[in-house]
């Protein structure tokens, strides 16, 4: 005999009339309800809203709008059809200056609460020219189960549920299929949708993200200031007759297409460190100019996505450096020596240090190309190989700079650049969370004399942050 379960689900918690007061993590906004602090994505400081508790911890409970009573003053119009579902360009419905406003309110929340530094002389953040299609870099992922809408549900349409988009936030195993998106210039629609298209003409295989089976897996487009297009087609297995044909298919399609490769991915995760790349057709290398610099960009390089922004970034970083030429200076997370051969112009050497490899190989093509002989570039584990016997043999730093992960530094890095002394540590970090954390260790020697931040992401929460520290007298 089957005993029908007859518990009911619980009613929905709804409430009504609530304003929204300010923005918090993650670029999610917040409420406030009998004490509790509800985080809510998609509102704005001054909306009166309905919100639907989703669900509630001892400290806090996430909901979502269900109905907008009163507009924000600092609210516009998104102008992406994917807003409100896709995870990126969350804050296209906050006008650019409220943005920047408070990502300034987040870069000192971060210093004077976990760095414990008080009045902090922060600057007024760099804010960028370009609000879309700013970035040079995109990754998209196949999937064979498609995030539908609500909307698209009570249609009652068969929909095919094979995409080529984004991840669904919070969702490992579904996509939000993407037709259109203003982070990359054209032709990065264009690419994307008629590599879509190939696919399905094809009859290829859709990769499954739980079982990890499938062929397609990811389209890498990655681009440079003169509009010129490098392709990766991220595939499980080197079937060569199927990715000549997507080259061939490319390159007659698009004439700024100049440099196809194949990444053969069999992994369980979409990392392509260590992957085998295949040269399909064109250029090796997409070239970048950078204030005279010239940079070579390989499939894997990092180089930052959001070029205008970095020169931005890497003149404010020099120009607070102050350096008069004769100083040796180290770059930790050095990556392809980008900030390295930036500051060789104004040093008298510079070390860099870096994880990865293959961010070394094409940095040291990068110093060659440049004709920069006074940098030196080393690659190993930065916990292990940054110690005091190793600095000892390369030479005391007089000024570090360093540009680490969204995790911020070991301790032992921390413990290590305190221990070596050096005169100034300019700290560039993505995450002033961490870095801030960093920071608190580091003012028990070092006095923080400047803040910059920068804004590399608009309509999203990210913030670059520049922190320029003196050693105490």
């Amino acid at each position: 005999m089957k005993f029908q379960d007859k518990r009911k689900k619980p009613e929905p918690v709804i409430l009504r009339n609530i304003l929204i007061t300010d923005a918090g993590a993650e670029g999610k906004a917040i409420a406030k309800h009998n004490g509790m602090v509800i985080f809510v994505p998609f509102g704005a400081a001054g909306d009166s809203v309905d919100i639907e508790i989703i669900y509630s911890k001892r400290n806090f409970s996430e909901g979502r709008i269900i109905q907008l009573h009163s507009p924000s003053p600092f609210r516009e119009e998104p102008f992406c059809k994917h807003f409100g579902t896709c995870g990126g360009c969350k804050w296209q419905h906050i006008s650019y200056l409220q943005q920047l406003s408070i990502k300034q309110k987040h870069v000192r929340d971060n210093i004077e609460r976990i760095g414990k530094v008080e009045n902090p002389n922060i600057m007024p953040i760099i804010a960028a020219n370009e609000l879309k299609l700013y970035r040079n870099k995109l990754e998209y992922t196949y999937g064979d189960r498609r995030w539908l809408t609500v909307e698209e549900i009570q249609t009652d349409r068969d929909f095919d549920q094979r995409s080529l988009g984004y991840h669904m936030p919070g969702r490992f195993d579904k996509l939000i299929h993407i037709d259109e998106c203003f982070l990359q210039p054209e032709p990065s629609n264009s690419i994307r949708n008629l590599v879509y298209k190939f696919t399905l003409e094809n009859n290829l295989e859709f990769f499954n993200l739980k079982d990890k089976s499938g062929f397609a897996r990811n389209l890498i487009i990655r681009n440079n200031s003169e509009g010129k297009v490098m392709l990766i087609w991220v595939v499980k297995e080197d079937q060569r007759e199927i990715l000549d044909k997507f080259a061939d298919m490319i390159t007659s399609e698009f004439k700024d297409v100049i440099s196809v490769y194949a990444a053969i991915n069999n992994k369980l995760n979409d990392s392509l460190e260590g992957v085998p790349f295949i040269h399909l057709k064109g250029k090796e290398y997409l070239m970048e100019t950078m204030d005279g610099l010239q940079f070579m960009i390989s499939p894997s390089s990092f180089f930052q996505t959001n070029t205008k922004q970095a020169l931005k970034l890497y003149q404010t970083a020099v120009k607070m450096a102050n350096l008069k030429g004769d100083e040796l200076v180290y770059d930790l997370y050095t990556g392809t020596g980008t900030i390295a051969s930036y500051f060789s112009k104004h040093a008298r050497k510079v070390v860099g240090i870096e994880y990865a490899e293959s961010a070394i190989i094409d940095g040291k093509k990068n110093l060659e190309l440049n004709e920069i002989t006074n940098v030196e570039l080393f690659h190993g584990d930065m916990g292990k190989l940054f110690n005091f016997q190793w600095v000892k043999k390369h030479g005391f730093p007089d000024v570090i700079v360093t540009d680490p992960p969204r995790a911020g530094m070991h301790p032992d890095v921390v413990n290590t650049i305190i221990e070596l002394k050096p005169k100034k540590i300019l700290y560039i970090s993505c995450n002033p969370a961490t870095q801030a954390r960093d920071i608190a260790e580091m003012t028990k020697e070092y006095d923080v004399v400047k803040i910059q931040p920068v804004d590399m992401f608009p309509q999203t929460h990210h913030v670059e942050n520049i922190v320029l520290l003196s050693r105490k007298k």
